[in-house]
């Protein structure tokens, strides 16, 4: 029997006494490598109960302390990274130089916590009136819920736990079903470097379980990363349940090509933005905007697009993985077949992608469409795939109106050599996250991952400045003390014992 992935709940690994298991599939072969409880009601309360518990000491650890685990921490993972990778790559098919990646953007993120005292810190006014002065300072919310998706499962939750415990509060992890072993590996390490019994917990499950942690009464923020469609079901079951949210849901993302770019730049980051991965990240580029002149430039694109191909995660030739599953891959196809039938050209067709050794493998090859217009299928659904849509605009205004009234806004980027077409792209684009010259926009920790309209649901985002607001209330106290209170009599004793 393959292996029983384990819940950690108050400190422990435990073994669920679920009746429902999940496997997970390594998606080169269809192979079961695990099972992944779908853990019951009673474990939950337990996994809650303990987080609530936790956090009443928890809160009270002097800031530094909370500090030097993060500190302990990030060496850890750096200690342990291409172990990490591995186990990561083996449940996702990534590559395993996209694997290392996943794992060194959370390490990023695990070292922004090791500042948590500098971000934390409050604001002080004297004087706001006569001898009254006011300052504020934060405090931790209590019980914190993340629940993660497959496609970075190292980087998402340490997106998450690690600032929020940073913090003052406690956590409960939902990974992925589909790939768990690597948040397991990574709540080891955690473990390791000192984390006290309780304050992270980690759950597994479906739907049933999600609800439980957006409707139970002890909970207090939800942090998501995923789909449209359960970002939307997250944000309101839980802010109608008077928890803080954010969600972070789907992305079409457009780079706008111009004709002064430099062609051989633009043409190496436009393949590896939109096919890196296989497509599955929600800042790849899925649509290219080709202005004036620089759409003679597309043959040359799809060349380049020729060459790339997939393989298995240690294939050093290989330049991306396979889809996670077989049902995303008959949804990717199906895009592809509704774009053709559409009527957009489908220059370079992945469909029937073969890997020689791994035949049951969920393989999808470069795919290049031309001629697409905003009402095709195509278009306008994120297809979560190695597919790369191709429109033509005539001027930049154009581009950028195209671009605004599309519904996603997580990132978008412009290739040009004129700072004038920069400047006025990233001003009037209505889009979180803007690359110049740049394909994939991603802010490091110190930033924010600052996704607008479609693409999140909720105020504060995730990481950076914004992701310590989000985990912490403001207190602000308004202080008055009066001088003739002050004792300045001869007969004062005090007790230094």
């Amino acid at each position: 029997m393959s292996k029983q992935v384990p819940l950690f709940i108050g400190g422990e690994f435990v073994q669920s006494k679920t009746d429902q298991w999940i496997p997970v599939t390594n998606p080169a072969t269809q192979e079961v490598i695990a099972q992944v409880p779908c853990t019951t009601d009673e474990e939950m309360e337990a996994a809650i109960a303990s987080a609530a518990k936790t956090f009443e000491t928890w809160k009270e650890t002097p800031i530094s302390e909370r500090a030097r685990i993060m500190l302990r921490y990030q060496a850890l993972l750096k200690e342990h990274q291409e172990e990490i990778a591995t186990i990561l790559c083996e449940e996702t098919g990534k590559t395993f130089e996209d694997g290392m990646g996943d794992v060194w953007r959370g390490i990023e993120v695990v070292e922004h916590a090791c500042n948590i005292a500098s971000l934390s810190m409050g604001e002080t006014v004297e004087n706001v009136a006569r001898k009254i002065d006011s300052y504020s300072y934060t405090q931790p919310l209590g019980v914190c819920v993340g629940i993660t998706p497959f496609n970075f499962p190292a980087m998402i939750p340490l997106w998450m736990f690690p600032l929020a415990i940073a913090c003052g509060n406690t956590f409960i992890l939902k990974p992925s079903e589909q790939d768990p072993n690597t948040p397991t590996r990574l709540v080891e390490l955690f473990q390791q470097a000192g984390a006290p019994e309780g304050v992270l917990q980690v759950v597994h499950g479906g739907k049933e379980q999600v609800d439980k942690l957006l409707t139970h009464p002890v909970t207090q923020a939800i942090s998501f990363v995923g789909s449209v469609a359960v970002g939307e079901h997250i944000y309101k079951t839980g802010t109608d349940h008077l928890k803080r949210v954010q969600a972070f849901a789907g992305a079409k993302n457009h780079m706008v090509i111009m004709p002064d770019a430099q062609k051989n730049h633009l043409i190496n980051n436009l393949v590896g933005a939109s096919v890196g991965a296989g497509g599955q990240r929600c800042m790849a580029i899925s649509v290219a905007v080709f202005v004036g002149e620089s759409r003679k430039w597309i043959p040359e694109l799809k060349e380049a697009l020729s060459k790339v191909r997939p393989g298995v995660w240690n294939d050093k030739e290989a330049a991306y993985g396979p889809q996670i599953n077989p049902a995303a891959k008959d949804r990717i196809l199906s895009f592809i077949e509704a774009g053709k039938k559409e009527g957009a050209t489908c220059e370079l067709d992945g469909s029937n992608c073969t890997v020689e050794g791994y035949p049951d493998g969920n393989w999808v090859g470069p795919t290049l469409f031309t001629n697409v217009t905003t009402d095709m299928s195509i278009y306008k659904e994120e297809i979560f795939g190695p597919v790369l849509c191709c429109i033509e605009a005539d001027t930049i205004e154009e581009a950028i109106e195209l671009i605004n009234e599309c519904p996603y806004g997580n990132g978008t980027s412009i290739f040009t050599a004129s700072g004038a077409a920069a400047r006025k792209f990233q001003h009037e684009i209505k889009v979180g996250q803007v690359g110049i010259n740049v394909p994939v926009p991603v802010p490091l920790p110190f930033f924010s991952f600052t996704g607008w309209r479609k693409s999140f649901y909720g105020d504060q985002h995730a990481y950076g400045k914004q992701a310590i607001k989000f985990y912490t209330e403001t207190k602000t106290v308004t202080a008055r003390w009066f001088e003739d209170d002050i004792n300045t009599g001869a007969n004062m004793t005090i007790n230094l014992k």
